[in-house]
């Protein structure tokens, strides 16, 4: 069982580090399914034994780590939906499903254009004679520095 859990998890991490979208994907789907082993192992197994307490039997299985994988298993596949829809998403918008950032500008990096934008976003304000900036620092008094 551990060496499976070890196994799960390391080809997870793997797949997780890889640059396409894909292999992620799978590779989360991995390490969800060691960590579901782990916390069903981490339960003590223990066969042919009722989930509650029975007077005619000699032991009981605990419950809560079948409880706890049965949510695992719901979140997992939650957020490997989500995952996915990211996934699909980041393909569709830029054309390929890999994951590093190279440096040419992508369908949607681009400036908009002129005609889009107000006129303070590229012109300075006219400058007015006789008025004084209020952003500029005071001048500083005859005869001084």
């Amino acid at each position: 069982m551990a060496s499976a859990i070890g196994v799960l998890t390391g080809a997870g991490i793997y797949l997780i580090l890889r640059v396409r979208s894909f292999p992620v994907v799978v590779g989360t789907t991995m390490l969800s399914y060691a960590v579901n082993l782990f916390l069903f192992a981490s339960g003590r197994l223990a066969l042919d034994l009722p989930p509650i307490l029975n007077p005619d039997q000699a032991g009981y299985s605990d419950p809560l780590p079948q409880a706890l994988v049965l949510t695992a298993i719901v979140i997992s596949l939650g957020m490997t939906a989500i995952t996915v829809m990211i996934a699909l998403g980041a393909y569709l918008e830029s054309g390929s499903d890999r994951f590093d950032i190279d440096d040419t500008p992508g369908p949607g990096d681009a400036e908009e254009p002129a005609d889009m934008r107000t006129p303070a976003d590229y012109e300075p304000a006219p400058r007015r004679e006789g008025v004084r900036d209020p952003d500029a620092p005071d001048p500083a008094p005859e005869g001084g520095r």
